[in-house]
């Protein structure tokens, strides 16, 4: 398939299915939409206009998920994400990829081994240790692109659930994206066309994110924390392949 048909048929498509995706599991869209991205744009552009793209669909699910939002995390994650952001958006035009990424591929199946070989386990994560979470997976983000899976077990240990889940590792990205896009830019990774792009695909991501929203909110924990784990398990084999 051309260029054009991926950019102007499949990628809408791919877009929303991903927002959707994502406003469910709280994560899992970017690692649906970059294959198509690098397809159409390339490796070097594609990072940048996800970002611009996340922005807009992590922007929505918290809108539509703000009155459960827990601020606490909020403001500990950014303590922590914002200066190692800048950093991993300095990082990104020269880094090499591939040995990072089946690093993480690897991390997050050992995260949903880990969760069922101790299910004694029942301290909580607490929240100013978020500010260390917040920098290493904002790093890592400014990298890959999106690692969401990285982050959400630390959600989920803190004892958030569903909307409340949902909406603040929605906070907390909207928080990381905008910080690397101001790398991005300053390193003239992110460019005028890469914005436009980034756009256009905005509200896929936001109608994405209602119909997710709508899912999420008639998921039993039980079901909503099984099909965190499948993407888990999905998200890992597939960085370890594709490193």
């Amino acid at each position: 398939m051309s260029p054009e048909a991926l950019k102007w048929i499949v990628l809408p498509v791919v877009a929303l299915l991903a927002a959707t995706l994502a406003a469910v599991t709280g994560f899992g869209g970017a690692a649906v939409l970059l294959p198509v991205l690098v397809a159409v744009f390339g490796i070097r552009a594609a990072i940048p206009i996800l970002t611009v793209a996340q922005l807009i669909g992590n922007g929505a699910r918290a809108w539509f998920n703000r009155g459960e939002l827990e601020w606490r995390v909020v403001g500990w994650f950014s303590l922590g994400g914002i200066p190692l952001a800048l950093v991993g958006g300095y990082l990104f035009a020269v880094a090499p990829l591939p040995a990072l990424t089946r690093l993480l591929g690897a991390f997050l199946l050992l995260i949903v081994i880990w969760r069922h070989a101790r299910p004694q386990e029942t301290k909580s994560f607490p929240a100013p240790a978020f500010a260390g979470m917040g920098a290493g997976s904002s790093l890592l983000s400014a990298l890959l692109g999106s690692v969401g899976p990285l982050m959400a077990p630390f959600f989920l240990a803190y004892g958030l659930a569903k909307g409340a889940y949902i909406g603040t590792e929605a906070m907390c990205t909207v928080v990381m994206h905008v910080t690397k896009l101001v790398a991005y830019g300053q390193t003239a990774v992110l460019t005028g066309p890469d914005v436009l792009d980034g756009l256009w695909l905005g509200p896929l991501m936001i109608a994405g994110s209602y119909l997710g929203k709508r899912i999420v909110d008639r998921l039993p924990r039980s079901l909503f924390v099984a099909i965190i784990e499948i993407v888990l398990i999905v998200a890992g084999l597939d960085f370890l392949l594709r490193g």
